[in-house]
């Protein structure tokens, strides 16, 4: 928490009569709104306006890459009423009505990050000035957190932009970059950071000789697309399609469990309807409500854990350093290999050395991270001179030259132990003494990948997940003999890689892989009763999850689940045991997606369906007979606490440094219901002993591979919780 002692804002007052205001909370990395700066800022503006010598203001921000980044989030998390909270918005209201009202002009000049309360302190000032750097974003994120803007943000911004781009912004809590806000007109300038505070007081003194006028939207005049939206809410007929889309859209994409974005539509249809006075007060209520609900909890929660997980350095010595990583070699040149290459010289930027056995698989990782390049062309989020420089940090080879001066290789091949062996192997010889091995491996022991390495302490695990670009998580191994700044060195580059990071102990199917394996199967025991795949997958979505397990079986790729099947049972024995589904639909030939046969339909055999529809021959391959019937809550149940029950036999295990993780690599690596915390989340919110009770009962119905975790009946006998 900021130094309460110490003043936030400074004042100096040029020869030109600009005040520059300076924002700094004391002792903070990042500028936050709380609530005990509002008196503060109310004398602030009463010191501008009382003093004849100023004409104008701006403001500044005295951290390097942040304006202001939003409410303060422990802030928030102190609130227990939501009376309370709801005064806490009705004080931002009131304080940027005051900013918005002020005869003096104050114009933002903006270098880093203006999100959430940061960005409404924005739109209520009288211009923007935002620097041209990559850092300099603004936008709503309040969404992600179960929230909603509780400044009138939303309502500024609807009339900058329209209530459609007030929508897609509220609900989206997408960032808006310096390029884009211009022709938005949300900015009035970019300029290079050098020149920011001397441009933005230009704009202030403007202001002040012009008087002010009303903003308007850039994009309006240039582009048909935003008058056409613009014509349509103008008309009470086009707002109400409008609205109505947009709720049907929300209700589609959350299933209902994320009330904010439903409150977000709900302010703006107000505003539009009703006035900003009659949304503002909704707008607070609404707030006030949402603080403290269990979402919003939960939700904060992972962003906390998120937050700490940036400052982890994978080990327990924090004193630990990690090595510069200046070059990176990937083995395998397919979906995975290419997409771990892509996030390396696009985030990190560094660069890579790809190998492949021939000129054939070459040419495909190099198509498809031009592929990759291509669509953020068209997305315009690079330019064609920034892909021609990153693709130039690509270079291949069918051997093992340009290898010698690497620092780390992944490697991304078969899962077949003897061929890790053999790459292990030839790494060892082509590079340094200090090159890090690092396995793409989503099931086998990086112990035994390493069991024959002249150098173990060298060998670890990086397990990323398909589409590697899109996916947030990267799952670090580690063995007992790898080397402390090994993991450091690995949890560093994935975060430069754009990933959260999460590191475990080693072990067949690590944790991710792990728990997902009884999930899958439980799935197949209940499509082996009969039930219809539409079903399980339809229940599974209802409870939160973003596809269901067969849907993901497809997609993962059936031949895939069969490699890895039999290498869990090894390990775990009867209770990560299959039903037969999974080899009948090998020897059926049935991959998945991939080749177009499994549970699914796909290509030509799905043209005249109404949207996803199921391969119904799937059935008489398996032996079902679909006519069973088992409650949407029975399904969810079932697969949903074998996930949860083997998420803490890993903890019971030492396979998990701690829950945060748990939860974190449940939700970004494998889709586990965010707005329900994780796993560890989820049995506190419910109560050990009701976990148990279920996992009990089903335990006694099917037995073996319900048989509780150890430390879920320790939790329960003892009534402790996960977390404090």
């Amino acid at each position: 928490m900021a130094d309460q002692g110490k003043k936030v804002l400074s004042m100096e007052v040029r020869s030109d009569g600009v005040a520059i205001i300076t924002y700094d909370v004391p002792g903070e990395p990042v500028n936050t709104l709380q609530a005990s700066f509002a008196a503060e800022f109310e004398e602030m503006l009463g010191r501008i306006e009382g003093d004849s010598s100023i004409k104008a203001a701006i403001i500044v921000s005295a951290k390097a890459d942040t304006w202001v980044a939003g409410a303060d989030i422990n802030m928030l998390k102190d609130v227990t009423t939501a009376a309370d909270a709801e005064k806490l918005s009705r004080m931002a209201q009131q304080g940027f009505k005051k900013l918005e009202e002020m005869r003096k002009p104050v114009v933002a000049a903006i270098h880093g990050a203006a999100l959430g309360g940061g960005f409404e302190l924005a739109l209520a000032c009288h211009g923007r000035v935002m620097s041209d750097d990559g850092k300099t974003v603004c936008g709503f994120p309040e969404v992600q957190l179960g929230l909603l803007p509780g400044g009138n943000g939303l309502q500024r911004f609807a009339k900058l932009q329209g209530l459609q781009a007030a929508l897609d912004f509220g609900l989206t809590g997408k960032n808006l970059r310096s390029s884009r806000a211009k022709k938005a007109g949300v900015a009035d300038d970019v300029v290079p950071k050098a020149i920011l505070v001397q441009v933005a007081a230009q704009l202030a003194l403007k202001l002040a000789e012009e008087g002010r006028k009303p903003a308007k939207g850039g994009l309006a005049s240039i582009n048909a697309k935003v008058l056409t939206e613009a014509a349509l809410e103008k008309n009470p007929l086009g707002r109400m399609v409008l609205f109505k889309k947009a709720r049907e859209e929300v209700l589609k994409k959350t299933g209902g469990h994320y009330p904010a974005a439903e409150r977000i539509i709900d302010v703006i249809e107000t505003y539009a309807s009703k006035g900003f006075d009659v949304s503002s007060d909704l707008e607070a209520r609404y707030f006030g409500e949402l603080v403290v609900s269990e979402t919003a909890r939960q939700l904060i929660g992972i962003f906390d854990a998120t937050t700490a997980l940036k400052k982890d350095n994978g080990v327990d010595d924090t004193s630990v350093k990690p090595r510069k990583v200046r070059k990176v070699a990937m083995l395998g040149g397919g979906l995975m290999g290419g997409g771990i290459s892509f996030v390396t010289i696009q985030n990190a930027d560094i660069p890579v050395r790809l190998k492949e056995k021939d000129i054939e698989g070459l040419t495909r990782g190099y198509k498809y991270v031009h592929e990759l390049y291509s669509e953020r062309v068209k997305k315009r989020q690079t330019t064609k001179l920034e892909r021609v420089r990153k693709l130039g940090m690509l270079t291949g080879s069918v051997d093992f030259s340009g290898f010698k001066d690497v620092d780390v290789v992944i490697e991304a091949v078969f899962e077949d132990l003897g061929l890790k062996h053999k790459m292990v192997e030839e790494i060892e010889r082509a590079c340094s003494p200090e090159t890090i091995f690092a396995s793409n491996t989503s099931s086998l022991p990086i112990t035994k990948i390493a069991a024959n390495a002249k150098r173990p302490e060298l060998v670890i695990g990086m397990h990323y997940f398909s589409p590697v670009h899109k996916m947030p998580l990267l799952e670090i191994i580690t063995t007992k003999k790898t080397a402390p700044w090994v993991v450091a060195t690995t949890v560093a580059l994935g975060k430069k890689q754009g990933k959260t990071v999460i590191v475990v102990n080693d072990g067949v199917g690590f944790y991710t892989s792990r728990i997902l394996g009884p999930l899958m199967n439980e799935a197949a025991f209940i499509l082996s009763e009969g039930i219809l795949i539409e079903d399980i997958d339809g229940a599974m979505r209802k409870w939160g999850w973003p596809v269901g397990p067969i849907t993901l079986l497809d997609e993962v790729g059936i031949d895939i689940a069969a490699h890895v099947g039999p290498i869990m049972v090894e390990a775990f024995g009867e209770r990560m045991t299959p039903p037969p589904a999974v080899s009948k639909l090998v020897a059926d030939n049935r991959k998945g997606r991939k080749n177009e046969r499994g549970f699914y339909l796909y290509g030509e055999a799905r043209k005249g369906t109404k949207g996803k529809a199921v391969d119904t021959s799937v059935y008489k391959v398996l032996g079902i007979e679909p006519k069973g019937k088992m409650s949407a809550e029975e399904i969810q149940m079932r697969c949903s606490l074998q996930f949860v029950n083997e998420a803490i036999r890993c903890m019971g295990d030492g396979i998990l440094r701690n829950v945060r993780d748990g939860d974190i690599g449940a939700i970004f690596g494998l889709g586990f219901p965010p707005f329900r915390g994780g796993p560890f989340r989820y049995v506190d919110s419910i109560g050990a002993q009701e976990a148990l009770r279920r996992i009990g009962n089903y335990f006694e119905k099917f037995g073996k591979r319900w048989e509780p975790a150890p430390l879920l009946v320790e939790m329960a006998k003892s009534g402790r919780k996960f977390y404090p």
